[in-house]
């Protein structure tokens, strides 16, 4: 089983200085394929205007990755499709765009959903999404607690999102996030607490978790 992900900028056409936007976006994934190449199958690189796609060999360290793509990014906003499934082509490691199967398409199927929603009003706030075949109503449930991690996103104060985003997958205590943000321990608590960045972190620990037990590459 592989891992898809294709991504793109909301509103890029009518961002100013895109050619700007695009090299921080590359230098955003070529820091990613650095830090995580021992996940990495097909390296992470921009393919058509403002869309990337990248493939792991396994989930977990899906969220890790993503967030931090679109963290790195902000105040631009990304949508993120997934896929989980087979790759039927040769995978090389630096040719991501070569590479088609089940993962890729369902890693579309997601981004053509989002712009669908987005279309229809149906969920302007979500901006994740996933897919693979077998266990629907589970991946449903999955879809189901992503859409609610975004709607905490878009409440986010830039504070919150300074804060969240410097504590989230890293190994420091809230007293060395306020050390590094010029802050104290206090004020860190109120932006995390307000944030419900513990519901935030524990709902992305679950779905990897599950993700690991049932679909890990121990288990292929």
């Amino acid at each position: 089983m592989y891992v898809a992900i294709i991504g793109d900028i909301v509103g890029s056409r009518k961002i100013k200085n895109r050619n700007e936007l695009q090299n921080r976006l590359n230098f955003i994934l070529k820091e990613i394929n650095n830090e995580y190449s021992h996940v990495i199958a097909a390296d992470f690189l921009i393919t058509l205007g403002d869309e990337f796609q990248g493939l792991l060999e396994s989930s977990e360290y899906l969220f890790e990755i993503v967030d931090k793509i679109r963290f790195s990014m902000y105040p631009v906003k990304l949508r993120v499709g997934v896929g989980i499934g087979t790759i039927d082509t040769e995978v090389v490691r630096h040719m991501a765009i070569g590479a088609d199967g089940p993962a890729f398409h369902y890693a579309r199927k997601m981004m053509e959903e989002l712009h669908m929603n987005e279309d229809s009003q149906q969920s302007r706030m979500m901006n994740l999404k996933l897919w693979m075949n077998g266990d629907e109503d589970l991946i449903n449930l999955v879809n189901s607690n992503l859409s609610l991690c975004s709607c905490l996103e878009n409440g986010w104060t830039e504070k919150q999102i300074e804060a969240v985003s410097s504590i989230l997958y890293q190994d420091i205590t809230q007293r060395e996030l306020a050390g590094k943000l010029g802050i104290s321990p206090s004020s860190v608590q109120r932006r995390l607490n307000s944030a419900h960045y513990y519901d935030y972190r524990s709902a992305r620990e679950i779905i990897t978790e599950i993700f690991q037990k049932r679909w890990g590459k121990e288990n292929e």
